[in-house]
């Protein structure tokens, strides 16, 4: 570390002057995105705002024409794929909630069919293998809402008919090549079984079970009778790929394992039930290759656009043209068509074409220890220009909290970068990616060890020199934003201000606000986050809404009226209480939104009041 702090302060000898970025440029939505392509690889597929809304459009490779096949005012198309060569399958929002409506179209724009469902029903989709024509498989909880049945669904007529009837104890399904539903997982709450069935006759039976500490996630089938690929940490700490055998419940073979990551992304083909390639990451990105044709193709892409992250989006059924995404940290990155025969790479569409890469910030990998002797990863951004030496600083501590922060582009920290903060994000315990054992260690620690986390890199770069700790801010999404208010609760000499967006401020609350489809795991939430008869003193002192009276420090809280994980008149009494007590908050409330901003103006309205709060709080002379 102490080579690591040396190059940071021997980068720049003096501050020089950079170019302020519109807030608008760093956070223009894509001219297009998603873009997929057809199985016979003749078309391409992509959104595009239309009417104010992401619609979909179809473009012929061979002659470029395109076509607007969708044309909605209400509300965007949420994701969509192609189930067929001349058929799609789409779903958009209701109305701002979690539930969509679900429809077939042809790619010309003729033949639109809704899906029929009930009123407060969910779909999923269970396989989206381009084989037929006709038929995709889906599984909905209309009957029962805690439970999810598997249907046919005619994509022509929209008609669905059931398949399986959800024993009651299922909560997800794995259909084979052919359209067979052969696997399942189920749960009572804290054990995790996997059943199987050799062809659709039989019935399913339990293959292993598990507490759901451990993981044994299947991916596909293997072209071995009865032989699926899985990501397993049984008798391991971290993620492995491996052959698993369900006729025997045994693990077969360990495909790739890594001692230091869990293994993040594994791309298969289903249609040809083949490994590509897996990733896994420790600061960044790593690329381990299954597949030789794949490599190759991969390696030509990087000669055409070197230092570039590179990422498989989707692929004819051939494999003879392949939609990729380019990134790097200073880079939204772009995506690009490429054809195997003549090796060509075309850009379709940049990420955001308002980003110039030269002149963004280096997103730097950091380690420090926790109080308690782990090792936690995270990444150090400093503004360009400046001394690596007493900066303002911005604390963000990522959503989830199981997820993680990854060495990418991201729009929030190249954004607070320019403006001149130091921007410090970081992995705590509970994060993914670093192994059961450090994920587990997060466990009911939402109030408690986890909090300690982000303090301790808080003092570590303090403690370095490289930020001002009279000057500094903690800004978080979700679990973020509930962690930026604990920070202020347990430690206000540390911060100037806090900012909450959509941050969680009653755990009771949130325990109760799943959905009822997420009853199977509510056993697990308590064990994860902390039950709310046995930890209810614990989950309390976690709580901000029940430490008004130790909140002393400005706030910034944006919250969205629909928010179905943060009940929005609890937040209403809640900056009503400190605003009693005299508390300086600026309160951003949004009538249409739910727990994220959807429309732009008003993502764009909370940047430049976040920007503006943060000039106040950490900059009082100007």
């Amino acid at each position: 570390m102490y080579l690591f702090i040396c190059v940071l302060f021997f980068s720049c000898s003096r501050d020089v002057e950079v170019r302020k970025i519109a807030t608008e440029d760093f956070f223009k939505d894509p001219d297009k995105s998603s873009f997929h392509i057809s199985p016979d690889g003749r078309f391409l597929s992509y959104l595009q705002p239309s009417k104010g809304k992401l619609n979909i459009f179809i473009q012929s490779i061979a002659n470029g024409k395109v076509s607007q096949i969708t044309s909605y005012a209400d509300e965007s198309i949420k994701n969509y794929f192609w189930a067929s060569n001349d058929k799609l399958f789409y779903m958009k929002e209701k109305d701002s909630t979690e539930l969509y409506q679900m429809f077939s179209i042809n790619k010309d724009g003729s033949q639109k069919n809704q899906i029929q469902t009930a009123a407060k029903s969910r779909i999923e989709i269970i396989d989206q293998v381009k084989r037929d024509e006709q038929f995709v498989l889906i599984s909905t909880n209309e009957r029962i809402a805690e439970n999810f049945d598997v249907y046919r669904l005619d994509i022509n007529s929209g008609k669905k008919s059931m398949l399986i009837k959800n024993p009651g104890n299922m909560v997800d399904w794995i259909a084979d090549y052919d359209g067979k539903v052969r696997l399942a997982i189920g749960s009572d709450g804290v054990n995790e079984s996997i059943y199987y069935r050799e062809n659709e006759e039989n019935d399913f039976k339990i293959v292993i079970s598990n507490n759901f500490k451990n993981t044994l996630k299947p991916l596909g089938f293997t072209k071995e009778k009865n032989h699926i690929y899985a990501l397993s940490n049984l008798n391991r700490d971290k993620l492995a790929l491996v052959d698993f055998d369900c006729s025997t419940g045994k693990e077969i073979k360990v495909i790739y394992e890594n001692v230091n990551a869990d293994v993040a992304e594994v791309v298969y083909s289903k249609s040809t039930q083949e490994l590509a390639y897996l990733t896994y990451e420790i600061s960044k990105r790593e690329i381990y290759y299954l597949n030789n044709n794949i490599k190759k193709i991969m390696e030509e892409v990087q000669k055409q656009v070197p230092n570039q992250e590179i990422k498989i989006i989707d692929k004819d059924q051939n494999e003879s043209r392949f939609i990729l995404r380019t990134y790097t940290d200073k880079n939204p990155g772009s995506t690009y068509l490429y054809t195997v025969k003549d090796k060509s790479l075309i850009k379709l569409a940049d990420l955001n074409s308002a980003i110039k890469p030269d002149e963004m910030c280096e997103m730097k990998p950091v380690t420090y220890k926790s109080r308690d002797g782990l090792t936690i990863h995270g990444y150090l951004t400093l503004p360009i220009g400046k001394k690596a030496k007493n900066l303002p600083c911005v604390v963000i501590p990522h959503q989830g909290p199981s997820t993680r922060n990854i060495w990418a582009y991201n729009a929030e920290v190249q954004f607070l970068a320019n403006r001149g903060y130091a921007v410090f994000q970081m992995n705590y315990r509970g994060s993914t990616g670093y192994g059961k054992a450090f994920q587990t260690t997060g466990f009911k620690q939402w109030g408690g060890k986890l909090q300690d986390d982000i303090t301790d890199g808080v003092k570590w770069l303090i403690d370095e020199g490289i930020v001002n700790e009279e000057r500094i801010a903690i800004y978080g999404f979700s679990f973020g934003g509930f962690a930026a208010l604990n920070q202020i609760i347990y430690h206000p000499n540390l911060y100037q201000c806090a900012i909450s967006y959509s941050g969680f401020i009653n755990l009771f609350t949130y325990l109760k606000s799943f959905p009822a489809y997420y009853k199977p795991y509510q056993q697990m939430l308590g064990e994860m986050i902390g039950d709310p008869e046995q930890d209810a003193d614990y989950l309390k002192s976690a709580s901000p809404i029940f430490q008004i009276d130790r909140i002393q420090k400005p706030l910034l809280i944006a919250q969205g009226v629909k928010d179905a994980r943060v009940n929005v008149n609890e937040t209403n009494q809640f900056v009503k209480e400190l605003k009693k007590r005299n508390v300086n908050v600026n309160y951003i409330l949004k009538e249409n939104e739910s727990h994220y901003f959807k429309e732009p103006k008003n993502r764009l309205e909370f940047y430049k009041n976040l920007e503006t709060f943060l000039d106040k709080q950490l900059h009082p002379d100007n």
